[in-house]
């Protein structure tokens, strides 16, 4: 057996692989942006041959910088994105572009599953129906029957990417369980697909496919793969597994009453629990299967809170446009609630409790107001957010004591930003020192699978380790306090204006 791993993370914003050494050190890596397809505001989806070639690519690149011998890679682990679907045919090939996680097409039929059986929906599969597999696959059915009666199965990103790494047939497409929460059919505490619901939205149980645990080894490199990618023909790769739980679990989130802030494309915040509560009073937590079996990921997340982050430097900081650090400098000189203006940070609806009738807006604005204040009400925005998410997670799970945030991904590479949220939530936040914990996750699931690890903790221990710690400065949490108020009070107030005309948001 070799002595290296690879860990692939397909992701909005691009694909990257990581070759890692046994002790789990980045030895070479390679990347390639995604390429996303959105030719009118709601529609965006990514073509399944562009991702499966940005898969081959990267790996072939990181082989070729690091100079290791693919007779050395143990094996590979797959981790992609969550909440879009995509279906194969009989013979494993694509019979769709894979549906992203950012489009709201099916909104239509986000209505009629919660108008219909919404709270059940809830129960059983641990989240609320927001723009996901569910409302995805009914829009396919209605919308796009010729196409909808191609598909063979409906299979996330990474397990369609193993299939082609494999040469995997549509009988053989899998579903990991750290997404059933996503699905809208999945019955999530027993692992197993709910006839109630299948049954309720006519949804063929023939079309999907089998649940799996994300350290199965779901194939071996094929021959043709082999030959584009640069690894070794018999290479086992396993299931792979959702990339916030690959990233959860990458950091070390893997012991009970750990929170962690996922600063990405998505904000997403979590806590690990015990025990299977949905959330059908707020509809607000999620509850995601951690890779380990037992234990369960509780969270929320603003549907692309991270991209306006650089919506904002992208379109009002001029060409070219200013640095990260320009904008943290003079939003560091504004107070905290930022003299008033208040940013709501959902461009596409709100996805957590599921509203599409709030939009990204700025509120509050006076001539005084400059681009450090706006910049750092942006930033504020999330942190408002994420005040919400607390509540409730504290709400659901009254004798679990949330003491600190773990805070990962390119958002906490801000010193602004992790101070902000701290004050707002009133925890401190410490952030990590290895940032590629989605990565981290899916290699070592892939050592364990193969043998190479006999246990996940001890190569994740090994490498996580504990970099800057933000205190809550309680002044300003207090300040903050009814500006949070205030944020939540905006959010109904908004619908009567974005149900108007002028929006035209069905």
């Amino acid at each position: 057996m070799g002595s290296y791993l690879i860990g692939v993370d397909i992701g909005t914003q691009g694909t990257k692989s990581i070759l890692f050494d046994q002790e789990m050190r980045v030895v070479a890596e390679g990347f390639e942006p995604s390429n996303l397809i959105s030719p009118k505001p709601g529609t965006i989806w990514q073509e399944a041959e562009d991702i499966t070639g940005s898969v081959h690519r990267t790996i072939r690149r990181a082989l070729e910088d690091s100079g290791v011998p693919a007779s050395s890679i143990a094996a590979v682990g797959v981790d992609g994105q969550m909440a879009g679907i995509m279906g194969v045919k009989k013979d494993g090939s694509a019979a769709t572009y894979y549906d992203s996680w950012l489009d709201t097409r099916c909104g239509k039929y986000m209505k009629l599953m919660r108008e219909r059986a919404g709270r059940r929906v809830t129960e059983i599969t641990g989240g609320p129906v927001t723009y996901t597999h569910g409302p995805k696959i009914l829009w396919w059915k209605h919308e796009q029957p010729e196409a909808y009666r191609e598909i063979y199965k409906f299979v996330l990103p990474h397990a369609y990417v193993v299939m082609q790494m494999c040469g995997l047939s549509g009988d053989e497409a899998y579903f990991d369980y750290t997404c059933l929460q996503y699905s809208g059919f999945g019955d999530n505490l027993h692992k197993v697909w709910s006839d109630e619901l299948l049954d309720t939205f006519g949804v063929s149980r023939e079309k999907m496919a089998r649940i799996v645990s994300p350290f199965e080894i779901a194939g071996k490199v094929s021959a043709p793969f082999a030959a584009l990618s640069g690894l070794r023909e018999g290479t086992p790769v396993v299931a792979g597994l959702g990339d916030t739980a690959s990233s959860t679990f990458g950091s070390g989130m893997i012991d009970k009453g750990m929170v962690q802030d996922c600063a990405g494309t998505a904000s997403v915040l979590c806590s690990i629990v015990d025990e299977y509560r949905p959330d059908t009073g707020y509809e607000t937590m999620t509850q995601v299967r951690s890779p380990i079996d037992g234990l369960w990921l509780s969270l929320a997340y603003i549907n692309g809170g991270g991209l306006c982050v650089r919506w904002f430097r992208d379109n009002f900081t001029g060409v070219p446009h200013a640095s990260y650090d320009e904008l943290q400098a003079e939003a560091e000189k504004i107070a905290p609630g930022s003299e008033g203006v208040l940013f709501v940070p959902h461009f596409s609806g709100r996805v957590l409790p599921q509203n599409p009738y709030v939009k990204g807006s700025f509120v509050g604005l006076d001539w005084k107001h400059t681009r450090g204040h706006l910049y750092r009400a942006v930033l504020e925005g999330v942190g408002y957010e994420y005040s919400y998410y607390l509540s409730v997670l504290k709400k659901l799970f009254p004798r679990q004591e949330f003491e600190r945030v773990y805070t990962i991904g390119g958002g906490a590479k801000s010193a602004l930003f992790n101070q902000i949220k701290a004050d707002i939530l009133g925890l401190p936040v410490t952030t990590f020192e290895m940032g590629e914990t989605a990565l981290v996750g899916c290699a070592v699931i892939a050592g364990v699978a193969c043998g190479l690890f006999t246990d996940y903790r001890a190569p994740l221990k090994k490498i996580m380790e504990e970099g800057l710690s933000y205190a809550p400065n309680m002044e300003n949490h207090a300040r903050y306090q009814p500006c949070a108020r205030t944020y939540l009070n905006l959010l109904p107030a908004l619908e009567p204006i974005y149900k108007s005309e002028v929006y035209g948001i069905d």
